[in-house]
Protein backbone atom coordinates (compact mmCIF):
# COMPACT_ATOMS: atom_id res chain seq x y z
CA UNK A 1 0.00 0.00 0.00
CA UNK A 2 1.26 3.87 -0.60
CA UNK A 3 0.39 6.62 0.61
CA UNK A 4 -1.29 7.43 -3.17
CA UNK A 5 -3.80 4.82 -2.57
CA UNK A 6 -4.90 6.32 0.55
CA UNK A 7 -5.39 9.86 -0.51
CA UNK A 8 -7.29 8.23 -3.87
CA UNK A 9 -9.18 6.18 -1.23
CA UNK A 10 -10.37 9.21 0.87
CA UNK A 11 -11.19 11.52 -2.07
CA UNK A 12 -13.95 8.32 -3.27
CA UNK A 13 -16.92 9.71 -1.82
CA UNK A 14 -16.40 13.14 -1.67
CA UNK A 15 -13.95 16.22 -2.48
CA UNK A 16 -12.02 17.55 0.22
CA UNK A 17 -9.14 19.67 1.22
CA UNK A 18 -5.90 18.97 2.86
CA UNK A 19 -6.91 19.66 6.23
CA UNK A 20 -10.00 17.55 5.74
CA UNK A 21 -7.85 14.70 4.44
CA UNK A 22 -5.86 14.64 7.97
CA UNK A 23 -9.04 14.53 9.64
CA UNK A 24 -9.99 11.78 7.89
CA UNK A 25 -6.36 10.06 8.34
CA UNK A 26 -6.46 10.62 12.32
CA UNK A 27 -9.93 9.06 12.47
CA UNK A 28 -9.77 6.07 10.25
CA UNK A 29 -6.44 5.05 8.80
CA UNK A 30 -3.60 6.14 11.15
CA UNK A 31 -4.53 2.87 12.78
CA UNK A 32 -3.60 1.38 9.42
CA UNK A 33 -1.60 3.71 7.46
CA UNK A 34 -0.49 6.97 9.75
CA UNK A 35 0.75 9.73 7.35
CA UNK A 36 1.84 13.36 8.51
CA UNK A 37 0.43 16.51 7.17
CA UNK A 38 3.69 17.26 5.08
CA UNK A 39 3.66 13.75 3.32
CA UNK A 40 -0.15 14.47 2.61
CA UNK A 41 0.06 17.43 1.11
CA UNK A 42 2.92 16.45 -0.87
CA UNK A 43 1.33 13.48 -2.19
CA UNK A 44 -1.74 15.55 -3.31
CA UNK A 45 1.00 17.86 -5.36
CA UNK A 46 1.88 14.76 -6.93
CA UNK A 47 -1.23 13.64 -7.51
CA UNK A 48 -2.70 16.71 -9.40
CA UNK A 49 0.88 16.85 -10.97
CA UNK A 50 -0.31 13.57 -12.43
CA UNK A 51 -3.62 13.84 -12.87
CA UNK A 52 -4.95 11.83 -10.54
CA UNK A 53 -6.41 14.63 -8.49
CA UNK A 54 -8.29 17.99 -9.59
CA UNK A 55 -8.52 21.32 -7.75
CA UNK A 56 -11.89 21.69 -7.47
CA UNK A 57 -12.17 24.62 -5.50
CA UNK A 58 -9.77 27.37 -3.97
CA UNK A 59 -10.49 28.94 -0.55
CA UNK A 60 -8.98 31.57 1.31
CA UNK A 61 -5.08 31.19 2.71
CA UNK A 62 -4.41 28.86 -0.16
CA UNK A 63 -6.73 26.47 1.07
CA UNK A 64 -7.84 23.95 -1.92
CA UNK A 65 -10.50 20.93 -1.92
CA UNK A 66 -9.70 18.38 -4.01
CA UNK A 67 -11.89 15.94 -5.89
CA UNK A 68 -10.86 12.43 -7.79
CA UNK A 69 -10.58 11.96 -11.42
CA UNK A 70 -11.53 9.54 -13.62
CA UNK A 71 -7.93 8.77 -13.96
CA UNK A 72 -7.75 8.53 -10.59
CA UNK A 73 -10.23 6.31 -10.09
CA UNK A 74 -8.91 3.83 -12.81
CA UNK A 75 -5.60 4.03 -10.57
CA UNK A 76 -7.25 3.27 -7.39
CA UNK A 77 -9.54 0.27 -8.66
CA UNK A 78 -6.16 -1.13 -10.23
CA UNK A 79 -4.26 -0.77 -7.73
CA UNK A 80 -6.82 -2.70 -5.63
CA UNK A 81 -7.52 -5.47 -8.14
CA UNK A 82 -3.89 -6.01 -9.48
CA UNK A 83 -1.31 -5.00 -7.07
CA UNK A 84 -0.18 -8.63 -5.46
CA UNK A 85 0.39 -7.94 -1.67
CA UNK A 86 3.54 -6.82 -0.66
CA UNK A 87 6.18 -8.60 1.14
CA UNK A 88 5.10 -9.25 4.82
CA UNK A 89 8.38 -7.76 7.18
CA UNK A 90 8.54 -7.50 10.79
CA UNK A 91 11.06 -6.10 12.85
CA UNK A 92 9.40 -7.71 15.84
CA UNK A 93 9.17 -11.40 14.26
CA UNK A 94 12.90 -10.47 13.54
CA UNK A 95 13.56 -9.70 16.63
CA UNK A 96 11.95 -12.93 18.16
CA UNK A 97 14.30 -15.26 15.87
CA UNK A 98 17.41 -13.90 17.38
CA UNK A 99 16.28 -13.57 21.30
CA UNK A 100 18.69 -16.54 22.07
CA UNK A 101 21.19 -13.59 22.21
CA UNK A 102 20.11 -12.12 25.47
CA UNK A 103 19.42 -13.25 28.18
CA UNK A 104 16.21 -15.17 29.39
CA UNK A 105 15.61 -12.06 31.50
CA UNK A 106 16.17 -9.70 28.47
CA UNK A 107 14.08 -11.99 26.54
CA UNK A 108 11.66 -12.10 29.18
CA UNK A 109 11.52 -8.34 29.26
CA UNK A 110 11.20 -7.99 25.40
CA UNK A 111 8.49 -10.15 25.01
CA UNK A 112 6.55 -8.46 28.21
CA UNK A 113 6.93 -5.07 26.29
CA UNK A 114 5.26 -6.30 23.49
CA UNK A 115 2.52 -7.62 25.25
CA UNK A 116 2.16 -4.42 26.93
CA UNK A 117 2.23 -2.25 23.70
CA UNK A 118 -0.40 -4.58 22.37
CA UNK A 119 -2.62 -4.19 24.89
CA UNK A 120 -2.17 -0.68 24.83
CA UNK A 121 -2.64 -0.68 20.89
CA UNK A 122 -6.20 -2.56 21.62
CA UNK A 123 -7.10 -0.51 24.30
CA UNK A 124 -6.42 2.27 21.57
CA UNK A 125 -8.84 0.72 19.67
CA UNK A 126 -11.60 0.05 22.11
CA UNK A 127 -11.48 4.24 22.62
CA UNK A 128 -11.63 4.88 18.82
CA UNK A 129 -14.55 2.24 18.67
CA UNK A 130 -16.79 3.96 21.46
CA UNK A 131 -16.12 7.38 19.64
CA UNK A 132 -17.08 6.69 16.25
CA UNK A 133 -20.81 7.44 14.38
CA UNK A 134 -21.31 3.56 13.42
CA UNK A 135 -24.58 4.69 11.82
CA UNK A 136 -22.72 6.89 9.18
CA UNK A 137 -23.14 4.07 6.47
CA UNK A 138 -20.74 5.50 3.84
CA UNK A 139 -17.66 3.36 2.13
CA UNK A 140 -15.50 4.86 4.81
CA UNK A 141 -17.57 3.87 7.61
CA UNK A 142 -18.82 0.06 6.73
CA UNK A 143 -15.37 -0.58 5.65
CA UNK A 144 -13.22 1.21 8.37
CA UNK A 145 -15.47 -1.03 10.74
CA UNK A 146 -14.05 -4.14 9.25
CA UNK A 147 -10.58 -2.87 9.42
CA UNK A 148 -11.31 -1.90 13.24
CA UNK A 149 -11.94 -5.50 13.96
CA UNK A 150 -9.32 -6.78 11.89
CA UNK A 151 -6.67 -4.28 14.24
CA UNK A 152 -8.93 -5.29 17.50
CA UNK A 153 -8.55 -9.11 16.74
CA UNK A 154 -4.44 -8.45 15.72
CA UNK A 155 -3.73 -6.73 18.74
CA UNK A 156 -5.45 -8.97 20.79
CA UNK A 157 -3.73 -11.86 19.15
CA UNK A 158 -0.21 -10.30 19.13
CA UNK A 159 -0.55 -9.60 23.28
CA UNK A 160 -1.92 -13.10 24.19
CA UNK A 161 1.13 -14.97 21.72
CA UNK A 162 3.52 -12.62 23.52
CA UNK A 163 2.56 -13.78 27.10
CA UNK A 164 2.70 -17.20 25.72
CA UNK A 165 5.94 -16.53 24.07
CA UNK A 166 6.98 -15.30 27.94
CA UNK A 167 5.70 -18.57 29.68
CA UNK A 168 7.65 -20.49 26.87
CA UNK A 169 10.98 -18.81 27.28
CA UNK A 170 10.16 -19.18 31.21
CA UNK A 171 9.69 -22.45 30.91
CA UNK A 172 12.80 -23.25 29.08
CA UNK A 173 15.28 -21.16 31.37
CA UNK A 174 13.43 -23.90 34.26
CA UNK A 175 14.28 -26.49 31.99
CA UNK A 176 17.95 -25.36 31.24
CA UNK A 177 18.83 -24.63 35.40
CA UNK A 178 18.69 -21.12 34.10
Amino acid sequence: MSLRHAVLGLLVEKPASGYDLMKLFNTSLANVWPATQSQVYGELARLADAGLVDVAAEGPRGRKEYTLTEEGLAELRGWLMDAQPEVHRSAALLRVFFLGVLTPEQAVEHLTQLAEQAAADLARLRELQKSLDWDNKGMLTTNGRLALEFGLRLHEMREQWARWATQQITADGEDLGS
